[in-house]
């Protein structure tokens, strides 16, 4: 069997009927999986979550079609080798996506605060002199500017801003606390890495080298991610961090 159906859980049991007896069914690591995931979970069939980066990298090929991934896919899965994903829990998704969210929400609300900040340079006027990302510095924000257009245009920004930020603070952190003690993991890992550049000449060394292969974003992840490494390290083994060798890594 090698063909399309539509995203029907009755039409996806009916297909695979004649071979269910030790079916395994692997699925790229797309936005589209949950259902299938769950699916498989209820009906008690091995699910396999196949990681779309390193699948891609492995097979490479130019052409790229839904009969050719499937395949490869399914040739990955036979012999072994199909890189996998995590499949998150069930319970847990629906707070991993809104946090991802709240990363969309904090990255928009630092491009209006750097808009503002580039305003005053555009315009030749001081920068704030305190940092405007705290809401006890934002007041007479504005009112320097002569032209009535660009202190509607900052009003709009810090508009949002303070709608942002009750959106950040009170409604997706007020969930996330639902999977306490992970909640704020990601986000004390993306911070340690942010004072760990701006702190340390070996940590900008290590974001320089990655930034040669990832957007800047991404290689502040990378770097996040092996500060938790480490974190993890230190407290399984019971050593101190080892600069010297964290950086060789």
């Amino acid at each position: 069997m090698h063909r399309n159906l539509p995203c029907d859980p009755q039409r996806f049991l009916l297909a695979i009927q004649p071979f269910r007896e030790d079916l395994v069914v692997a699925v790229e690591c797309i936005y589209s999986w949950y259902w299938l995931a769950d699916l498989c979970a209820k009906e008690g069939i091995t699910f396999v979550l196949g990681h779309a980066l390193y699948m891609r990298i492995i097979h490479g090929a130019k052409a790229k079609n839904d009969r050719i991934d499937s395949h490869k896919t399914a040739v990955l899965l036979r012999g072994g080798l199909m890189p996998r994903a995590y499949v998150y829990p069930a319970d847990m998704r629906a707070t991993r996506d809104l946090m991802r969210r709240r990363l969309h929400f904090v990255r928009q609300r630092g491009s209006l605060l750097a808009h503002i900040q580039m305003t005053h340079h555009q315009y030749n006027l001081d920068s704030p002199g305190k940092r405007i990302s705290y809401r006890s510095n934002r007041d007479g924000l504005g009112e320097g500017f002569e032209d009535a257009s660009v202190r509607d245009s900052i009003a709009a920004d810090l508009a949002l801003i303070d709608h942002y930020e009750v959106v950040i603070e009170v409604a997706v952190l007020r969930q996330a606390r639902v999977h306490d003690p992970n909640a704020y993991l990601k986000w004390a890992l993306s911070e340690a890495a942010v004072l760990f550049v701006a702190k340390c000449a070996h940590g900008r060394t290590m974001l320089t080298r990655l930034e040669r292969k990832y957007p800047k974003s991404k290689a502040l992840s990378i770097l996040a991610h092996k500060l938790g490494r480490a974190v993890y390290f230190m407290l399984a083994r019971n050593q101190a961090f080892d600069l010297e060798r964290f950086t060789k890594s």
